[in-house]
């Protein structure tokens, strides 16, 4: 599961606050992988991108101690745009594209 959350922010804080809150996310089970990036034109659009094992270890999370003293209010943020995603095409440097199945159902 991919999540990929945008941010409109106005100051220099925000990089670390997004830091914090990564680090608290990166600490819990089914995390696989995360960054956050600033637009490069620009510089107060920013995301927070995340990889998780599946959509349940990523709802767990929200729910750990360190996330919602840390993430939460980063989160809560955000702008109102769709977050969650299924990976279904991965294609490796200098490999094949791999084809996953909806498990939306």
């Amino acid at each position: 599961m991919i999540s990929v959350t945008h941010f409109t922010a106005p100051d220099d804080r925000f990089a670390e606050r997004a830091r914090v809150a990564l680090e608290a996310l990166a600490a819990r089970p089914g995390y696989l992988r995360g960054t956050v990036g600033r637009s490069t034109d620009d510089d107060t659009r920013w995301v927070l991108v995340t990889e998780w094992e599946n959509v349940g270890s990523y709802r767990r999370a929200l729910g750990g101690y360190e996330v919602k003293l840390h993430a939460t209010p980063l989160l809560a943020d955000a702008v109102d745009l769709p977050s969650s995603f299924e990976p279904l095409i991965d294609i490796a440097p200098g490999g094949a594209a791999v084809f996953r199945t909806s498990d939306r159902a």
